[in-house]
Order: C-alpha cells, then sequence, then structure tokens
C-alpha cells in the first residue's frame, strides 16, 4: 500500500531541518496522516509510526523482529554498548545480570540516599531566595545517581564530572542523531564539546574500575553489584568495558529522566494551585511531619497521579528500531534493515487517546483510568524487553524528592521571568528560576 510522505522535506536533508526546528510540532501532528508515514533523515527513508497498536506491537508484541535503529547506533561508538544500547544476546544477558539491583529491597536500600540528598538540598534554601530549580534538580539528580553507584572518595570525583558532562553529551548527541553522517565528522565546537564530554566520562569511569580491581573493598554501591555480579547459567560476569558502559548508560538515562521530571513537576504544580494544594495535603497526611520513605511511596497516591501526568507531558521524544525480518506492520511491508520511528511524546499528546492533552491535569489518571488506555498509548518508560530497567527507581526517586521539598517549601514563578522551552531528546526548561517559600514560616 502506498505509504503518506511527511511535509517539508529537503532536498538532500530531508525532514532533518524540519525536525530539528519544530521538534514535537512536527511528530506530534502525523497521526492525521496515517498509521504509518515516510520520514527521510537526510537521505535515509524511515517509518514513523502513529498509532498506539503499532507503538506496542514494535515495542513488546513483535520486538524479536526489531533491534536498536540508527539513533543507538550513532551513540554506541561514543557511550559504549550499555543497556540502552545494546540487543540481542547481550542486551538479554546484560539485563539478567544487572536485575537484582534493581530490585525491590535494592530500591528500598537506595531510598535512604534519594531521602538524605533531598534534605541536604532544601537545608540550604533560604527563605525569599530564587533558586535555579532545573540546575537544582539536575544536581540532586546526580548526587542521588552518583551516590547510589559510587561510595569513594573517587567516586565524587566522577559524581563531580558527570555533572559537568552528562549535560553535554544530551544536548549534542540529539542533533548527531539527526544530522547525515558527515556532520560528526566537522571539526565544529558541538563536535568538540561531545567527544570531550565523552572522553572524560570514560576515562574517570575507568579509573574507579581500576580502582576497585586494586582495593578489592566490601562496599555495596551499584558499581561493586555490577564487578561482582555473576550469570546463573555460566557463572561469568561483566567484563571491565561493560561495566564501564553500563554505568554510563545509568548516569546518563538516570540523570535525565529524574532531573527534568522532577523540573517540570514543580513548575506545574506552581502554574496549578488546587493541584499543589491537594498534593501537601496528602503528604502531610502520610508523613506527618517525618522524612519520607520507601514504604510510605505507596501510599502518595495522588503524588503518584501527579508525576504520571508530568511523564505524560514532558516525555521522550523519539526512539529508532531496525526491522531484522520482513514485517507487515499496517498493511505496509517493510523489508529488512527498515528504520522505524516511535515517539513516546506523539502517544502522549494524540487526542484519540488523552483528552485535551496539553492541559495539566493529574485526576486523568485517577481510579484506574490508564488501564483504559490501549496499549502503547502511555509508554513514559519504553516497554518490553527494552523497557528502562530503572523505572522503578526513578519513580521512586521522584516521589520521595517531591515529598520532601513539598512538606516544608512552596517554589514560586518569578514575575517576569517566563519558562522556555529547549528541545532535544525531551524537553528542557532554558532556565527555571522560582522563589523558595516555606509552607511554615
Amino acid at each position: 500500500m502506498p505509504v503518506p510522505v511527511a511535509p517539508g522535506r529537503w532536498p538532500l536533508l530531508g525532514h532533518t531541518p524540519a525536525m530539528l526546528r519544530r521538534r514535537f510540532g512536527f511528530t506530534s501532528t502525523l497521526y492525521a496522516r496515517g498509521d504509518v508515514v515516510r520520514i527521510y533523515l537526510g537521505p535515509m527513508e524511515t517509518y514513523f509510526v502513529t498509532s498506539p497498536e503499532l507503538t506496542y506491537r514494535v515495542l513488546v508484541t513483535d520486538g524479536s523482529d526489531f533491534r536498536k535503529g540508527a539513533m543507538f547506533e550513532k551513540f554506541r561508538p561514543f557511550v559504549g554498548n550499555g543497556l540502552a544500547l545494546s540487543d540481542g544476546v547481550l542486551h538479554r544477558r546484560q539485563r539478567r545480570l544487572m536485575q537484582p539491583s534493581f530490585h525491590h529491597a535494592s530500591i528500598a536500600g537506595y531510598a535512604e540516599i534519594m531521602t538524605s540528598a533531598a534534605a541536604e538540598l532544601v537545608s540550604s534554601w533560604r527563605p525569599g531566595e530564587v533558586r535555579e530549580v532545573d540546575h537544582d534538580m539536575q544536581a540532586l539528580a546526580v548526587a542521588i545517581v552518583g551516590e547510589a553507584l559510587f561510595s569513594t572518595e573517587l567516586g565524587k570525583a566522577a559524581i563531580e564530572e558527570a555533572r559537568r558532562s552528562i549535560p553535554v553529551i544530551l544536548k549534542y548527541g540529539m542533533i548527531r542523531v539527526l544530522s547525515p553522517a558527515f556532520v560528526e565528522k566537522l571539526p565544529i565546537p558541538a563536535n568538540r564539546r561531545f567527544d570531550g564530554a565523552i572522553h572524560r566520562m570514560r576515562t574517570i569511569v575507568e579509573e574507579l574500575i581500576d580502582n576497585w580491581r586494586a582495593e578489592q573493598p566490601g562496599r555495596s554501591d551499584l558499581l561493586s553489584m555490577l564487578l561482582l555480579a555473576r550469570d546463573a547459567e555460566t557463572g561469568e560476569g561483566m567484563t571491565d568495558e561493560q561495566v564501564r558502559d553500563e554505568v554510563i548508560t545509568l548516569l546518563t538515562a538516570g540523570i535525565e529522566t529524574s532531573a527534568l521530571a522532577l523540573s517540570w513537576l514543580f513548575h506545574e504544580i506552581a502554574r496549578h494551585p488546587e493541584v499543589e494544594q491537594k498534593l501537601h495535603d496528602e503528604i502531610d497526611e502520610v508523613l506527618g511531619g517525618r522524612q519520607a520513605t520507601a514504604e510510605d511511596v505507596p501510599r502518595l497516591v495522588y503524588t503518584r497521579q501527579v508525576i504520571t501526568e508530568v511523564l505524560r507531558m514532558y516525555p521522550l521524544w523519539i526512539l529508532m528500531r531496525r526491522v531484522t525480518t520482513e514485517v507487515d506492520l499496517g498493511g505496509v511491508r517493510l523489508p529488512p534493515g527498515t528504520e522505524v520511528i516511535i515517539s513516546p511524546h506523539a502517544m502522549h499528546f494524540d487526542p484519540r487517546f488523552h483528552d485535551h492533552p496539553g492541559r495539566f491535569d493529574p485526576d486523568r489518571w485517577a481510579g484506574g483510568r490508564a488501564k483504559e488506555l490501549p496499549r502503547g498509548a502511555y509508554i513514559p518508560f519504553g516497554a518490553g524487553a527494552h523497557q528502562c530497567i530503572g523505572n522503578s527507581f526513578a519513580l521512586t526517586e521522584i516521589a520521595i524528592v517531591v515529598a520532601t521539598i513539598a512538606a516544608a517549601w512552596r517554589l514560586i514563578p518569578v514575575p517576569g521571568k517566563p519558562i522556555r522551552v529547549k528541545y532535544t531528546t525531551t524537553a528542557y526548561p532554558s532556565r527555571m528560576p522560582m522563589t523558595a517559600v516555606p509552607r511554615f514560616p
């Protein structure tokens, strides 16, 4: 069957200029053209999926017929073959080795780190002080993931390097993904910054691993769990190179998701006082003035609705998969090697499945309404075999941080300082100044 081509195609550059210029505006309207739409990234032909049913097929039902696509291959030479980029046998093996580190009991232990780090941050705030909330949340996410990963003095240096380099990797990485191959070889400042950040992160993580091998300490951090993990079937562990790749993957994914969700959450509740009040009422009732723990998270029902809505409104933009065997996708025959694009953002803003998708409304998740959605319509952490392994870690972290901050503080937008959005892999605030006001002066 004929497949419609998305509007805005340029000679040689394809749809790349339109996608970089309009980002979410470009992809969120493609559903009107059909369930499958052709997009050209430079000269490369790709197929964009616009329905939740086909999205779920690509990620889950027929997931074995697809592997990570071109955008992941472009990252692999720089950030390695960690869980987010690997496929097939290697991916399954690495996931088995890493899964115990993200079991419920392990996350309960990390929760103490989350509470302590959030409490330390807010204890430094002063009434009436203007905070750059996006910077605070990024620093907090770095501290939490870094503390969970590394518990040594050298680990503190790695945390500082992650704070410096991860934003650079995320900012310039998506530009590389969408640009023709020759662009990454040009001696331009963006390429130099990206390559330098990758080199610095790899160097310090390798130094940490070497240090661990030399000392063989009896630590209980995530790095130790990765280095000590053994495959139940073969008895083999990871190589140092695999551990390095997984650490960089965890740092990159763990910092971005949590920091952005927390920043946008405080932005949204400040814009919606009725939501903020309900959130405060629940946190006051559940915590009763004490610090939050992992056991509190299931009881923070409305807080979780707010988090769910933030993750709907500010998800990952696009993912790519490559066909490994001929498939029929919505009546379109795709041969092996074909690139397929799915978009969590497009799914989350599709008005066919989310009423008034541009409206922030945590009540849309009340009473189990999520179960009424078709599978694939809400995928903040992906789905299937490649679903983010750290999703429970992230959800626990966000809930504990929100409870810790909102128990004592309100964050008020600074008049005359509108929030501008930058788009890379997802929506970033250009800056987010907010005034810290004690709830109980």
